[in-house]
């Protein structure tokens, strides 16, 4: 998610069958498969309710949200209102995604995000029952030199602190920009450089692949770090653009081979643009992650 989900966020703001998981991985999850609701974002604007009746249908169990900066609530709704719209789906949402903050957006400072108001983002997310509070993405403005990183890197710091306790983890989600080198370091590398046990990582699997990164290769330096994913596959075109989990060139199997290495608890589908209807597409990734993954 680059430029689209921060004019999502704008917008809100201003309104091999030896690779399938061992059973000890799925010891505490309990075979959750997980969807990312930018997927499906502009149901969730016009019929949250409705949405996420639709995604229980279909099978998913565990939701990652997409809102909530800017507005201080989640799709429109209060934290509390919200966690009993999704138990009345039967649903869980351990995740949701956040932003830096150092972006303002019509020159004034954004509301829920680490850098400001970041308290009550943190004791909101605890009322709806969040375990992970995840940084989505920076803004162009926010990427800058690896001395930028660095800050970066101390923000979450800081902000990992502040989830810790109220028993929340942070996490960082990666895009591609994150693992262009600089100065013969990337950027990445910084940000992995913060405190282990404050910020963990969400690890792109498309976003990295598009990168020319092996996850498995940080998988085994970095041990236990990743406990989130998402699921996203790579189309075989020239574009190398988003598609249907299963239908593309992104080997699975394999990577959920090394899940225990990585830490992984939970794992999202997310597919940023689809060609048809997102529930249709969501539908495809479900049958084949139901199938071939779980």
């Amino acid at each position: 998610m680059m430029t689209s989900r921060r004019s999502f966020i704008k917008s809100t703001s201003l309104l091999s069958m030896g690779a399938i998981l061992s059973p000890s991985f799925y010891q505490h999850n309990k075979k959750y498969i997980g969807l990312q609701l930018y997927t499906v974002r502009e149901s969730m604007q016009s019929d949250p309710a409705g949405t996420l009746a639709k995604i229980a249908r279909i099978g998913y169990n565990s939701l990652e949200g997409a809102t909530y900066t800017g507005t201080e609530k989640f799709y429109g709704m209060e934290p509390a209102a919200f966690a009993k719209l999704i138990k009345e789906n039967n649903l869980i949402m351990p995740s949701s995604h956040y932003r830096l903050g150092e972006e303002k957006i019509n020159a004034e400072t954004v509301k829920g995000t680490i850098l400001s108001n970041w308290q009550k983002a943190v004791d909101d997310a605890a009322t709806v029952g969040l375990k992970y509070m995840t940084l989505s993405s920076l803004a162009l403005t926010e990427r800058g030199d690896l001395d930028h990183y660095k800050r970066i890197a101390d923000h979450l710091n800081k902000a990992g602190e502040t989830c810790k306790k109220s028993g929340i983890q942070l996490c960082y989600h990666n895009h591609n920009y994150e693992f262009i080198e600089q100065n013969g370091k990337l950027p990445y590398d910084i940000l992995l450089s913060s405190e282990k046990d404050l910020v963990k990582m969400e690890i792109d699997l498309y976003w990295i692949a598009k990168a020319g990164k092996d996850p498995i290769a940080f998988f085994n330096k970095h041990p236990g770090r990743f406990p989130l994913w998402h699921v996203k596959d790579m189309d075989n075109t020239a574009d190398r653009a988003f598609t249907e989990v299963g239908n593309g060139t992104i080997d699975f199997r394999k990577l959920f081979s090394h899940a225990k290495k990585s830490g992984l608890a939970y794992f999202f589908v997310e597919q940023d643009k689809t060609p048809g209807s997102p529930f249709d597409s969501i539908l495809k990734s479900f049958t084949y992650i139901k199938k071939n993954l779980v």
